[in-house]
């Protein structure tokens, strides 16, 4: 997978689209040639559902939540339920590594085509908390910035792990 922040033309979808590429594309980055014991390890007594394993099933599922339930008004198939908010990251353990990634990975070139297909002042089907109805930027923002910021956890972790550090 390509990784690259420098968008092919300086327009706002373009900047926006190639920067969710970038973060999405450094999530592969940093677990390459990471071992299954490695991804699953949760070195955080605090937080035992932090593992690299739980991030990247989670920023699948928050993905799907942005994209397909609350854009989109489609049916909510996500693992997450009220009992269990972070499923998405428990049953990560149940799972390779490899099919975490690639399930990620297919998922957003879905998104990618789709998104490509609307206008960024789309407006969502569904409200965020307050009863705001957010629009396709805003949600592109909130993607990069909630996979960069997830992408440094997954840095963490792997130095933690196996001494690996990255860009």
């Amino acid at each position: 997978m390509s990784r690259t922040d420098i968008p092919p033309t300086w327009d706002e979808r373009a900047t926006l689209t190639t920067m969710l590429d970038y973060v999405r594309a450094t999530v592969h980055a940093k677990c390459e040639g990471l071992s299954e014991e490695d991804a699953r390890r949760a070195p955080l007594a605090t937080s035992p559902l932090t593992t690299i394993s739980g991030l990247v099933s989670h920023l699948r599922w928050v993905e799907f939540a942005w994209i397909e339930w609350r854009l989109l008004g489609e049916e909510d198939r996500a693992p997450w339920t009220d009992d269990d908010p972070d499923r998405e990251m428990r049953i990560a353990v149940e799972i390779p590594l490899e099919k975490l990634l690639a399930e990620y990975e297919e998922q957003c070139a879905r998104y990618r085509e789709l998104v490509a297909s609307l206008d960024l002042d789309t407006v969502a089907k569904r409200p965020v908390r307050d009863g705001t109805h957010v629009t396709l930027r805003w949600i592109l923002h909130h993607l990069i910035e909630e996979t960069a910021r997830h992408n440094g956890h997954i840095d963490i972790l792997r130095e933690m792990a196996d001494g690996v550090t990255g860009d």
